[in-house]
């Protein structure tokens, strides 16, 4: 039976695509998992869905120009990130309205340009879709360049972001540049949402981004523990829901969704448990 099992598992090893598709998934897990944390954290769960969609103009006029779709979809980010940050601070207005705002005027900037576009290109509906089982090794290298890049400005600017995100009155008094410090979060967000919509697709991005995190945090007591308990939840979800997708023939993003959305609702179930 254990055999049996066994070989059952290793099947799709001798397949290319899923084999890149396993470390797609995997790279991306812990990637959201370093800017989830602080998503989750600072109640900004909204931004991941809004980004993905706040990228549209910059992916359409990519399009439009014949060049690379991920620059312009990375443009579309660092504007939309900017923006909001310019929004909230000089409105006054709560985060989550600045976000609503930039989020639908850039998503109507996109709509409005793609009503223009001569021809809906299958390449412009991949990036939008996403698909796991399509990634290129090109993909993989780009995927592994920016997760290196977020974590280390990450672990660069740690304790400043943990005083602003929790205190950013005392963050002002000691000098730190809080709204230069909030942009950046915003734009690192943006960055990985563009990565992980092309390769995955925009509902496993959100799910990657935010649920895996919003479990971890129901039971790790520091903000290392969180990174770490969401970056493995999500590979181990990612991994489990590629293989549920290749053995019940079905979409590999959505079967991932799932399988996030039941491991937060076991997590929540325990937590409820130890604390009853």
């Amino acid at each position: 039976m254990l055999q049996a099992l066994l070989h059952s598992l290793a099947d799709p090893l001798t397949l290319g695509f899923f084999v890149r598709a396993l470390i797609a998934v995997t790279t991306v897990s812990v990637l959201c998992a370093l800017v989830g944390v602080w998503v989750v954290l600072r109640g900004l769960s909204y931004i991941g869905d809004a980004m993905s969609h706040a990228v549209l103009p910059g992916i359409v006029g990519a399009f439009l120009l014949n060049i690379n779709l991920l620059l312009g979809a990375v443009v579309a980010a660092i504007f939309t990130a900017l923006g909001i940050g310019f929004v909230s601070q000089r409105s006054g207005l709560k985060q989550d309205s600045a976000i609503g705002i930039v989020f639908v005027g850039m998503f109507a900037l996109g709509v409005t340009m793609l009503s223009r576009a001569p021809t809906y290109s299958t390449d412009l509906a991949n990036f939008l879709i996403g698909n796991p089982l399509g990634v290129t090794s090109a993909d993989l290298w780009g995927a592994l360049a920016v997760t290196l890049v977020v974590a280390f400005t990450l672990w660069a600017v740690q304790k400043e972001l943990l005083l602003v995100s929790f205190d950013p009155t005392e963050a002002r008094v000691v000098g730190l540049p809080v709204r230069r410090l909030n942009n950046l979060l915003l734009i690192l967000v943006g960055l990985v949402v563009v990565l992980t919509v092309q390769l995955v697709g925009t509902t496993l991005s959100v799910s990657l981004l935010i649920t895996s995190a919003a479990s971890a945090r129901l039971f790790a007591p520091s903000l290392r523990r969180m990174v770490v308990m969401a970056a493995v939840l999500g590979a181990i979800c990612g991994v489990l829901g590629l293989y549920l997708s290749y053995f019940l023939n079905t979409a590999a993003g959505p079967t991932i969704v799932l399988v996030n959305t039941a491991a937060f609702l076991l997590a929540l179930t325990l937590r409820g448990r130890r604390e009853a």
